[in-house]
């Protein structure tokens, strides 16, 4: 049910709807695709999809192919009509985009920063300011994914570069008018780089249509999270996604986030620059890290070997249908991808191995968390007060 009572909440209603089917389906769907997965009468679509182009939300062009007769229209995203800003802050750089409905993602900025919060995020909040500036109204939200467990409130813990209960949209706002320019605020979404990864990967990669699956992003350490019904369970305070910082390996080695033999200190660059013998930690030596990767199959099967034992304990854990790997784990996943699948099978309980769960590189690769931050924002507005508020928004 969707809760509406009037013939006005209907209409708002089905105009959210139409939106969402239009951006998860890639602003590929045709209207009479549309009009037939949603349900809709075919003149009450029309009202609609009129209603949207009128208010700059949606633009059609003519299918690129179509069967005879009036050429079918393909709704997508109107030239000045909504957009989120996504970020994906990653150790050693930022990323900044804009997103359209659709999920079509330019990229505005790439710089490296210090590791330090005020290097890393008031850059990033002077380069949001200025992006909200040209674009004006049409920015619904900002979408921040970080390296880091993310409490509610925007706290970000990232151990391993010394931030603890860094206030993120207090540093991004510090350097600027938090309202653009325009007198107008606009939603700001931060979370865990990884939560983002996996709700990506449900929307538009391999979990799509998953009702269980667990997603793991490896960057400088690890990242997982359990995805249920397209969703990434966030945990109480918000700060899930965490699956790196679990003993599945057996180790002993201190980890910067306080605890012992955490998982993530056995996959991902800082594993693979420690295998290799060179320095690591604190952020640095992405490049090095991938030097590695390409060419030490030593160091490579080390990190498979523990990324297969650890899943094989979340396998037993919690039976997911699929799991999904991103960041290096798709490097890793295509270089040694047997030592991983080896390294699992003796620790999957009988019933598990009896018919274990895929386990497959994201269709995303590196844009999972910066896709997962647009998703964020999109969240929020294709909702019938989200659009309402887009038409009261100035022109």
């Amino acid at each position: 049910m969707n809760g509406a009572t009037t013939s006005g909440e209907l209409r708002a209603h089905n105009r959210a709807r139409l939106l969402r089917a239009v951006h998860e389906g890639g602003a590929a769907l045709t209207r009479s695709q549309l009009t037939r997965d949603l349900g809709l009468a075919r003149g009450t679509a029309s009202v609609l999809v009129a209603g949207l182009l009128e208010d700059e939300l949606l633009h059609e062009e003519p299918a690129r192919e179509h069967a005879r007769g009036r050429p079918t229209q393909v709704p997508g995203p109107h030239p000045h009509g909504p957009v989120a800003l996504a970020a994906d802050v990653r150790e050693d750089a930022w990323e900044l985009a804009a997103c359209e409905l659709g999920g079509r993602v330019t990229v505005l900025a790439v710089r490296p920063h210090d590791g330090t919060p005020e290097g890393a995020l008031g850059t990033l909040g002077e380069a949001l300011a200025a992006e909200r500036q040209r674009l004006g109204h049409r920015v619904v939200g900002v979408g921040v994914a970080l390296a880091g467990p993310v409490r509610h409130g925007g706290l970000v813990d990232i151990a391993h570069l010394s931030w603890h209960a860094v206030d993120v949209p207090r540093l991004l706002a510090r350097s600027h008018d938090p309202t653009g320019g325009g007198g107008r605020g606009v939603p700001l979404f931060v979370g865990n780089d990884t939560a983002f990864a996996a709700l990506a990967e449900a929307r538009r990669g391999r979990l799509r249509g998953v009702r269980v699956g667990l997603h793991l992003h490896v960057d400088f350490d690890l990242g997982g999270v359990l995805v249920v019904d397209g969703r990434p369970l966030g945990g109480a305070a918000g700060s899930g996604a965490e699956f790196g910082h679990m003993p599945l390996t057996g180790g002993e080695r201190p980890c910067p986030c306080g605890a012992l033999g955490c998982w993530s200190t056995e996959v991902g660059a800082n594993a693979l620059l420690r295998h290799a013998g060179l320095a690591h930690g604190g952020g640095r030596g992405r490049e090095q890290a991938e030097r590695v990767l390409a060419t030490s199959s030593k160091a490579v099967a080390a990190n498979a070997r523990a990324l297969g034992r650890g899943i094989a304990a979340l396998v037993n854990a919690h039976d997911p249908e699929a799991v999904t790997l991103s960041g290096h784990g798709v490097e890793l996943y295509e270089r040694a991808g047997e030592t991983l699948r080896a390294a699992a099978e003796p620790y999957l309980m009988a019933i598990r191995r009896e018919a274990p769960p895929r386990i497959e590189s994201s269709a995303l690769g590196w844009r999972g968390a910066l896709l997962g931050a647009m998703e964020s924002v999109f969240d929020a507005f294709l909702t019938p007060e989200g659009l309402g508020g887009w038409r009261a928004s100035p022109p």
